[in-house]
């Protein structure tokens, strides 16, 4: 189930759409954007917290708290569902389209009364929108890709959604008298950046307890099939789950059975073929005599194959099954591998914790060896950073460093922002002063290729830039990637030493696990950061770790894995570069 936080989250980001379409107030509306996105990463239950607690809430006065109670008493909020009343339900679809937002759907819908997807994509076709002021044949082309893009999002959610909700039931169906394994598998299991439906796999010698927990749990508002071994739910928010049981004897051959991918299935079986055996989800057996040779466990099978066991991330029948053949398969990294965070915010910008909070996470519960603060830097207006203001930060991480007698080395950084001409926002003798900066493209995400390719290779060249963050600037499903010659990119990074950035935001996941393979083939190195605007985002270094996982990455290819000493001479080692001769 969603924390209500996620809940009152969607809802508020919902209301902030409905102000801009009703009545345009871009300020009130901006009010309740940062309210939903704060309260969605802040670390306390809203449903525990009293009128106190939620005021104690970034950006949450007195009438965003009274919202928060109202709906966690009734499940409802009379200001949204006024508003609901005045935009048709198409209008509002219209606002989840990337590239269009609420402001143009008002315009869509009240000058040529389109209320839905399909009277928008008509319209379109028929040429209607191309003499709409703020519209065009460009923005046809950008809008109806955005259509594409939410379509092709379907039902599909977000790695922490599924994950949550996963976790959720294998705790449930775990505490089964009779359980003797309980694990998620399919596409979450393989860490796939979204999941169309979640897999939950039981072993046990008896099936019924676990079919009748499972479709009396609480998450479920449907049984959509029913049998002695196999079952599927439909969850509140439209999420299918489905749940086997096999017999422990059989757990090895299933588990890998269920956790795919079709492809990898689909050559594994294929080379179980031909060595004269016939494997399934009930092991591996002797072709001729129908004998059963190996099922406990995934190691076995693999094994008996001729294989090393696969890590599930790398079953995609992308070149795993030749490697681990020929004994190249890599050892791909581990989120314990990682000593340290090298992006992330705080409450001087666009973060919901002090420098204090984010730091003391950073060692209690991630025990990182070293952790980078990485504020906007001013060019990015709404943060309202100054000159003065990171000064001041600088002088608190270095007392705070100071006064920490065991925890993370503490490193003062910064995230810059790429202008259109490649340049970042400070002058080079300021820049200096600062440990680590990180580059991310935040603006004019409309430049031609060729142009923003320059940009970023630009910026790969400043002898102060260090990371290269959120490449693609994509957010899954909402944002389509800028469009650049990766491969020119990947070649700057490697030429003048750059790292390029895992982003772990699960609504990123930038670079994508087909540009790490790409980029990791140019000798680039890999910096995989949480990008966290608050103390339980840091937690989400995990989805970037599968992300990097997928992608073939080692220890060795992510330098937020080496020990202080050789990353500190790594950042130098960049700055060297840009330094003139003599």
């Amino acid at each position: 189930m969603a924390r209500p936080n996620e809940e009152v989250e969607a809802l508020f980001q919902e209301y902030a759409d409905l102000i801009s379409i009703t009545t345009g107030d871009a300020h009130r509306a901006r009010a309740y954007e940062k309210a939903a996105r704060s309260i969605g990463g802040y670390d306390a239950d809203v449903s525990r917290l009293d009128d106190k607690g939620l005021r104690a809430i970034p950006n949450v006065g007195s009438s965003i708290a009274d919202k928060i109670s109202e709906y966690l008493r009734t499940g409802r909020v009379s200001a949204v569902e006024e508003a609901r009343t005045r935009v048709p339900a198409g209008v509002r679809q219209l606002t989840a389209i990337p590239m269009l937002g609420p402001k143009r759907a008002k315009t869509l819908y009240e000058t040529l009364h389109v209320s839905s997807v399909p009277e928008l994509v008509e319209a379109i076709h028929a040429g209607r929108l191309r003499d709409l002021r703020g519209f065009g044949a460009r923005s046809e082309e950008k809008i109806l890709h955005g259509v594409e893009l939410m379509q092709a999002a379907g039902d599909r959610v977000l790695l922490p959604v599924a994950g949550e909700l996963a976790g959720e039931i294998v705790a449930a169906l775990s505490a089964v008298t009779g359980c003797v394994r309980c694990e998620i598998a399919g596409s979450l299991r393989r860490m796939r950046e979204t999941v169309g439906d979640v897999d939950i796999l039981v072993a046990a010698r008896k099936s019924e307890p676990f079919m009748a927990a499972f479709t009396a749990l609480p998450q479920a508002a449907e049984v959509v099939a029913e049998g002695p071994t196999k079952s599927g739910i439909r969850t509140r928010s439209g999420l299918r789950v489905d749940l086997r049981v096999v017999h422990p004897d059989a757990w090895g051959a299933a588990l890998l059975y269920f956790t795919g991918s079709r492809a990898h299935n689909i050559k594994v079986r294929r080379i179980a073929q031909r060595q004269g055996l016939k494997l399934s989800e009930y092991g591996l057996f002797d072709a001729e005599s129908g004998r059963r040779i190996v099922s406990r466990t995934e190691e076995k099978v693999y094994q008996r194959l001729g294989m090393p066991w696969i890590p599930p991330p790398l079953r995609e029948d992308r070149g795993e099954i030749e490697a681990a053949q020929e004994g190249r398969l890599p050892e791909v990294l581990t989120r314990r591998q990682l000593r340290g965070d090298l992006h992330t915010h705080t409450d001087l910008t666009d973060g919901l914790a002090t420098l204090e909070e984010m730091v003391r996470a950073a060692a209690d519960e991630h025990g990182y060896s070293y952790y980078a603060i990485t504020d906007h830097a001013p060019a990015l207006a709404m943060q309202r950073m100054t000159d003065e203001k990171i000064l001041q930060q600088r002088e608190q991480v270095r007392r705070l460093g100071a006064s920490l007698h065991k925890g993370p080395r503490l490193l003062h950084g910064t995230e810059l922002n790429i202008a259109p001409d490649g340049g970042v926002d400070w002058p080079d003798g300021f820049l200096a002063g600062f440990d680590l900066c990180v580059a991310s493209v935040h603006s004019h995400f409309q430049q031609g290729r060729a142009a923003m390719t320059r940009r970023i290779v630009r910026a790969c060249e400043n002898p102060h830039v260090h990371v290269l963050g959120h490449l693609t600037t994509r957010l899954i499903g909402k944002r389509p990637g800028i469009d650049i010659d990766p491969d020119e990119v990947f070649a700057a990074c490697a030429r003048t030493g750059t790292a390029l950035e895992v982003n772990s935001q699960p609504d990123r996941l930038d670079v994508s696990d087909e540009l790490i393979l790409r980029a990791r083939g140019h000798g680039v190195k890999f910096a995989v950061d949480s990008d966290a605007h608050s103390v339980r985002a840091l937690d989400g270094i995990r989805y970037g770790v599968g992300t990097a996982q997928r992608g073939w990455l080692t220890a060795e290819d992510v330098i937020n894995t080496w020990s202080r000493q050789r990353l500190l001479r790594f950042i130098e080692a960049k700055r060297r570069r840009g330094r003139p001769a003599g």
